[in-house]
């Protein structure tokens, strides 16, 4: 999975000589947490929800046209600092070719929820958001096709998930994915993570029983977000 087709393409800049306020109501109403921003066309930095937060008391740059009223020298000052002043500057960047886990360990890594993703001549081309990586994981988990996953410890060889796939196969059932995982206390064995399509409740009690009895079936869980 690639970052390029999650992230957002084109996404909305500020100048980096406007004014926090300005910032901030832009922020609101765009509904999002953070801003590329530009000098000129250029890329200069990142400005997010906290930096605003940071740089002045939650409740002013939230400030509505009344309030204002009631307070406008504050407001007035606050209108003097501008993006450029309290902006990040040294930014970590990913590319639209790297995969959504590079993306994701980078965001683990630095506590952070958004990259600007730019292309290899140094343009800005898009952003890449911790709601992007958690819709990349609803997709690889194959959770849009099927609410049933089935959790297995099995032996690390080659051919001990083939054997499982087989017997949910033989069963009539339809594999939606495959997800592995190793922990270092348990080296010599693997968590696998089977997602199938939707069984009539009758067959997949027999699918069930049939994967307890011959693969070693750990649980199965069946996943309901509602609508």
């Amino acid at each position: 999975m690639l970052i390029k087709e999650y992230m957002t393409p084109d996404p909305i800049t500020v100048d980096e000589g406007i004014s926090i306020t300005e910032a901030a109501d832009l922020m609101k109403k765009r509904r999002v947490r953070r801003f590329p921003v530009v000098r000129g066309k250029d890329f200069v930095g990142i400005v997010t929800d906290r930096d605003l937060r940071s740089a002045a008391p939650s409740q002013v740059i939230s400030f509505d046209a009344y309030e204002r009223q009631l307070m406008p020298e504050l407001y007035d000052l606050l209108a003097k600092i501008r993006v450029k002043d309290i902006m990040c500057s040294k930014v970590i960047t990913v590319g639209p070719e790297q995969t959504i886990v590079m993306a994701a360990q980078l965001m683990l890594r630095h506590r952070i929820s958004g990259l600007p993703v730019m292309d290899s001549g140094g343009k800005l081309v898009g952003i890449i958001t911790e709601g992007d990586i958690f819709k990349a994981l609803v997709d690889l988990s194959g959770a849009r096709l099927g609410r049933t996953l089935l959790v297995f410890r099995l032996e690390d060889r080659p051919g001990s998930i083939k054997e499982v796939a087989d017997v949910v196969r033989a069963h009539e059932g339809r594999l939606a994915s495959i997800l592995t995982s190793y922990t270092p206390a348990d080296p010599q064995s693997r968590r696998v993570y089977i997602r199938i399509r939707d069984l009539p409740p009758e067959r997949l009690q027999v699918l069930q029983d049939a994967l307890e009895r011959e693969c070693g079936l750990l649980h199965m869980v069946q996943d309901d977000v509602g609508s």
